[in-house]
């Protein structure tokens, strides 16, 4: 094989954030946007059915600088959790909104996000500042039609009033339901319900979370026995710290093979910080502290300024407060969204908040040294492709979190 093609054949693992939709999405997505990218950037590359064994995937054939490669494409569900976290009852829904804002208020981990970036921050607070509003709304009209029931008493003999109130209570909840009905649209409730999911436990894992990561990590062991030149994990968005501790379990425990393929973590568009910053998150602490130092793996985070929900740039292991000494990864740069889209298409995007959110999976018209395609399918491996790629210089690298504990908590 020669220095210009390190890799002909990858296994790649995508660990989608917090997400109940099927996982064809991401199929379907990679597909689309593979084409358009290999159209603007001149090379080929295209899906047929996955020929392995295991989770939702698909295969790429790929033909990029002259080089052939292969790689299968899968998917690590864990949106059957996700599912089964979002209650499909409004009070539940409300309860979850005073609970997340006490966590993150009260402690002062929201104060500390702030110092941040603003973007991620704002995100965390509409579906609060929503949620209000409509609650407000709602009573604001019952309120109303109750009052319209106490003008008509006397007429009607003080029956108005009881009537108007009974009536009253059906306005209000149905502008209520009428609000989560168009939720596909507004985001209020499925927001609440991932930022809920973390701080629940403040920080630390659900149970049925920790087990479903251990299979994880029993599918990428196995992965790394296979006759492949790089193992490569992408943890997007709240997918990012899902990948950190499966990764650092896995080369604690000495399942990555010294003769085996290349081990690579690339982390897009992360929100580390929003479950670090909690008081209960040791585990993730320390997980990020150990991975950040292993020379078992590259760990490349690629974030972007214009992602307002992702902490663009923003160091996970040094401003969680646990950078150890010998420090090495992650590699922190930015996708640049501003330059690496045309000036007509960032202007379509620019408020499209959730679809920035998932332009890291993207093609980009003006593309400059950040590409999906050519990471997830190209001849080179995340360590050779990024080897002299330095770090952007505006990154945040300072220790901002309160909370810096990476002491197992007692059961």
């Amino acid at each position: 094989m020669s220095q210009s093609q390190e890799v002909r054949r990858r296994r790649v693992f995508y660990i989608p954030g917090y997400d109940p939709i099927h996982p064809r999405r991401y199929r379907e997505l990679y597909r689309k946007e593979g084409a358009a990218q290999a159209g603007i950037s001149g090379y080929e590359i295209g899906l047929k059915p996955k020929t392995t064994q295991g989770p939702y995937g698909w295969h790429v054939e790929a033909e990029i600088d002259g080089a052939e490669v292969a790689a299968d494409v899968e998917v690590l569900v864990w949106s059957d959790i996700v599912r089964g976290s979002m209650s499909n009852s409004i009070p539940a829904t409300y309860w979850q909104l005073v609970r997340t804002a006490w966590e993150y208020i009260t402690t002062g981990a929201l104060r500390r996000l702030m110092r941040l970036r603003k973007g991620p921050v704002i995100a965390a607070l509409y579906p609060i500042g929503m949620l209000l509003g409509q609650l407000l709304l709602a009573v604001l009209l019952g309120w109303l039609v109750f009052r319209v029931g106490q003008m008509l008493d006397p007429w009607l003999g003080g029956f108005a009033s009881g009537l108007g109130g009974a009536a009253g209570i059906v306005v209000a909840v149905t502008v209520l339901r009428w609000f989560k009905a168009k939720d596909g649209k507004l985001f209020a409730y499925y927001l609440m319900h991932d930022y809920a999911y973390s701080a629940r436990y403040r920080g630390a894992n659900p149970p049925e979370l920790e087990a479903r990561m251990a299979e994880f990590g029993d599918i990428i062991a196995a992965a790394l026995e296979e006759n492949v030149d790089e193992v490569l994990v992408v943890g997007h968005s709240s997918g990012a710290h899902l990948a950190v501790s499966i990764l650092a379990d896995l080369i604690r425990a000495g399942r990555e093979p010294a003769d085996g393929p290349e081990l690579a973590f690339l982390s897009l568009g992360q929100v580390v910080p929003m479950v670090s910053f909690l008081r209960g998150a040791n585990r993730l602490r320390a997980d990020l502290q150990y991975l950040s130092t292993r020379d078992e793996l590259t760990w490349v985070d690629v974030t972007a300024p214009g992602d307002g929900c992702a902490f663009a740039l923003c160091d996970p292991v040094a401003v969680s407060g646990v950078a150890p000494e010998g420090k090495r990864w992650p590699l922190v740069f930015s996708a640049q969204f501003t330059k690496s889209l045309s000036p007509a298409r960032w202007k379509a995007l620019r408020w499209r908040f959730f679809r920035l959110h998932f332009q890291y999976l993207c093609a980009f018209d003006q593309p400059r040294d950040y590409d999906y395609f050519q990471i997830t399918a190209g001849p080179l491996t995340l360590g050779t492709r990024y080897a002299d790629r330095p770090p952007s210089a505006s990154r945040i690298d300072v220790p901002v979190s309160k909370y810096t504990s990476v002491a197992p908590i007692a059961a």
